[in-house]
């Protein structure tokens, strides 16, 4: 995740020897197992795994752009479940950079220090089978990156088949989660919402994962359901008419120059 780079630090959980947090101002940005890259502590990373999981069979390898590295957690996970993988990460702060690859050994992936919409910009048409997206900026979504403009960029680099996957944080009553729902349908054939049923229904503060495909169907949506019912922390899955009830009323984001 992008993070400011004040007061960075890499912190040893007490509960779990091996697990590292990083921190920025005192805030928890990343989780990363130093000796099992498969252990996904919070649970909106492994709500981003499922679909990752369901993507393609089992160990198959895909092209995967990351855009907010944090400490590289997914980009472990993916090197460690689909060995063979071509990833590229995009972060934008060069301080969680330098920390994270001196402190703990990273994966076999590209880094760039780079904007992610001009990193986005900048790459070639259907070159990637995953994006995701975990941007953030003091706790907030750069607003460039929230954006039909930006939907429709991440898009073209996907290949027919490819998804996207977007962590939103947000709190009740989720307006900012309803937007970039409305966001990406106005651009992706399938949207779905995963979340903790207690942020569905309104009751907590929290991350909620949105996946788009470009083709109709793409999506795995029953298998996301049982997924995430199994969950530590059960989720529920919205999609097709339960989506359409949560985005009623919402608006897609355009680009100031759009209007």
């Amino acid at each position: 995740m992008d993070a400011p780079d004040d007061r960075l630090e890499l912190v040893v959980d007490p509960a779990r020897p091996t697990g590292r947090t990083l921190l920025a101002a005192g805030v928890e940005q990343s989780y990363v197992d130093v000796a099992d890259p498969r252990y996904l502590h919070f649970e909106y990373v492994r709500r981003m795994a499922a679909v990752i999981d369901l993507a393609a069979p089992a160990g198959r390898p895909v092209r995967a752009l990351h855009l907010g590295g944090g400490a590289l957690t997914l980009p472990r996970y993916l090197a460690a479940t689909r060995p063979g993988s071509t990833q590229v990460v995009v972060e934008r702060d060069r301080a969680v950079v330098e920390l994270v690859t001196r402190e703990l050994p990273p994966p076999p992936v590209e880094i760039h220090v780079a904007d992610a919409r001009e990193a986005v910009s900048a790459a070639p048409d259907g070159a990637y089978d995953l994006v995701l997206a975990d941007i953030y900026r003091a706790a907030r979504m750069p607003p460039h990156v929230t954006t039909v403009g930006f939907a429709a960029e991440v898009a073209r680099v996907l290949r027919p088949d490819g998804i996207h996957l977007v962590n939103v944080t947000d709190l009740p009553p989720l307006v900012h989660a309803r937007v970039q729902a409305a966001t990406l349908r106005a651009v992706f054939a399938g949207v779905c919402l995963v979340a903790d049923r207690r942020m569905l229904r309104g009751r907590r503060y929290g991350n909620l994962v949105l996946a788009a495909g470009r083709r109709p169907g793409r999506l795995p949506v029953p298998r996301l359901v049982a997924r995430a019912l199994r969950d530590p922390v059960p989720g529920g899955v919205l999609h097709g008419p339960a989506l359409n009830a949560f985005v009623a009323g919402a608006h897609p984001r355009t680009d100031p120059a759009d209007g």
